[in-house]
This record gives structure tokens, sequence and C-alpha cells, in this order.
């Protein structure tokens, strides 16, 4: 009786572990996205990110599904929208924004969290460390305040005349204020002044500009948030009506006629959250998964722009394999 016994749990056991796994298999697993900024036109999240999960074998429809919120530029919408998502029962989040990150936590401290996009993490408090995130929060860290003094490098290279660079950042944003102390820093380093245009709402870009008809820069570098991306093309109208060479932070700029970006690209950003949420979805505990920084950069150099601004790109710049945008 006894092995008979034995012989039937046994065959139980194997039959619950096949059964179990056959509903693993069947799983369609609800990935919520959280972003600071504006509502993308088919209302999914950026394709970038879903595209890398296909190639992971998530197929939308079949075995994933997604749901975003956007926050429309205004931040205090975060912790609410983040709600949402957790009363959702997604299986992870994957945030834009530090802001985004903060508020997914303040919300949950049970489902998965994926940074595709955050300054200073650790600073910020959202993981313990690189290494050892703890908690439910891992991903990416752009490191964005080190690549603020690289970004002026490159300008000054770019541009060697160059003495006064006006900097253009929302300063309500600490963490973008970060970045434009550390280009204040590194300017000191180079032996140029610093213009300091701080933003807080649309209406002071045109202070900004104003305050550069007046003190006309040699040049300008522009920090990304959601703030000064939603103003962009006003950025890039006047860098080009005044012919001031600028540097911005992402290659997208470039395609639209700023002159210069350098950092990692969307794409890359993306697909290194797409094996954060695969990972996790496979068993992995993001407490256990070490963050990243980017490890692949991109200097993007606009042409025509350079034409247009009267100006030829350096050798130097081309020699180190710089993408040119025709």
């Amino acid at each position: 009786m006894d092995r008979r016994l034995f012989t039937s749990c046994l065959a139980l056991g194997v039959l619950a572990a096949q059964l179990a796994k056959a509903q693993q298999a069947r799983k369609t697993y609800q990935i919520g996205y959280l972003a600071l900024g504006s509502r993308t036109d088919d209302g999914a999240p950026p394709a970038a990110l879903r595209q890398a999960l296909a190639q992971l074998g998530y197929v939308e429809g079949k075995n994933v599904t997604y749901v975003g919120r956007w926050a429309e530029s205004m931040r205090a919408r975060l912790p609410a929208l983040a709600v949402e998502l957790v009363a959702l029962k997604v299986d992870v989040i994957v945030t834009e924004t530090s802001g985004a990150a903060r508020a997914a936590k303040n919300a949950t401290s049970d489902i998965p969290i994926v940074m595709a996009l955050s300054t200073d993490p650790v600073g910020q408090g959202l993981i313990a460390s690189l290494a050892r995130p703890g908690g439910n929060v891992t991903g990416m860290s752009d490191n964005a305040i080190d690549l603020s003094a690289k970004r002026l490098e490159l300008l000054k290279e770019a541009v060697p005349t160059v003495s006064r660079i006006a900097v253009l950042w929302n300063e309500r944003d600490s963490a973008m204020t970060q970045r434009y102390r550390e280009i204040d820093r590194a300017a000191q380093a180079l032996g140029v002044s610093i213009q300091p245009l701080g933003v807080r709402e649309p209406d002071d870009f045109e202070r900004a500009f104003s305050a550069m008809n007046r003190e006309r820069p040699d040049a300008m570098i522009m920090v990304t948030d959601v703030l000064t991306n939603l103003n962009r093309k006003r950025v890039l109208d006047y860098a080009e009506a005044h012919r001031i060479p600028a540097m911005y932070e992402f290659a997208s700029f470039v395609r639209e006629d700023g002159l210069m970006s350098y950092g990692p690209s969307d794409d890359y950003l993306f697909g290194r959250a797409a094996v954060y949420v695969d990972k996790i979805l496979k068993g992995a505990k993001p407490s256990e998964l070490p963050a990243e920084e980017p490890t692949v950069y991109h200097l993007v150099i606009n042409s025509r722009t350079a034409k247009k601004l009267g100006f030829n790109i350096p050798q130097s710049l081309l020699l180190r394999g710089a993408e040119l945008v025709q």
C-alpha cells in the first residue's frame, strides 16, 4: 500500500508540474507603462520597447498585452496613474523618467518596476545601489550627469572658438539642475563661461530667447526633460534662425535639424529594459538584478545643419565614428 500510495503521489506530482508548466506557457502577461510625457499616437508604450519584447518571444495579443498611462507633462498626475496600474494588477511596470519610477515605487512594493530611463536612481533613493538594487525596482540609469560634461567637451571640440555657452534646462526639476551644475563645473575646467537659462514653464522660453538676444552665446546646450522636449521645435527654430551651434542629448533632435547630440539611443535603453522584463517574467527578482548604465553612446551630427550654420565638422569628430545625418 505504501508503495502504491507513493507511486500515485509521484504521478500526481508530475501531472501537477506539467499542468503548472502548461498554464505558465499559456499565461498572457500584462505590462504596464508609466511616463511623464505625452500619450503616444496609438496609445501604446513606445514601439522600441514592444519590438524588443517581440524579439524575445512576447507576441502582443497572444502572450502579452500592454496598458499605458501618461501624465501629459503634469508631474502631479503621476501618483494617481501609478495607482491605476497597480489596481489593474499588471505583472510588471516599465517607467520612463525618475518621477515615474518614484510614483510607481510609492504605489507598490510588490509589482516589479523596470526603469527604462532614470537619472541618478541611487541618489534619488529609487534603488540602494546599481549592483544590489534591493526592493522591487531595477533597470537603466541614463548616466546623464556624467554625460553632461562630455557633451560640453564635444561641443567645444566642434566649435573651438566658443567662449560663452548658453545652457537651457528645466530648473524646476532637481535631476535636470544636477545636469546643469555638472556642465557649469566642467566649463570652468575648459575655460568657457556659462549663460544659465533656467525655465519652469512654456512662457519662460521667450524670456530665455530674449536673454540670448541681449547677450548672444557662441553655442548652446539643451538639457532634455518633458518641458524642454515639448518645446523643442521653438528651441530648434531659434538656434537655426540665429545660427547658434547647439548640443542636444538625443539623436531625435538632430534628425529634426538640430546640430549634434551625444548619448544612448532610445532603442538601446528600451531594448535593455525589455531584457529586464523578460528575466522578471521568467522568475528573476528585481532586487537581484543589477541596474545598468548604458555602455553604448552615439555622437550624431547633422551635416546639413552644419552647412546652414556656416562651419565645417572637425575631422577629429568624424574620426570618432560620428553618425552623419545628411
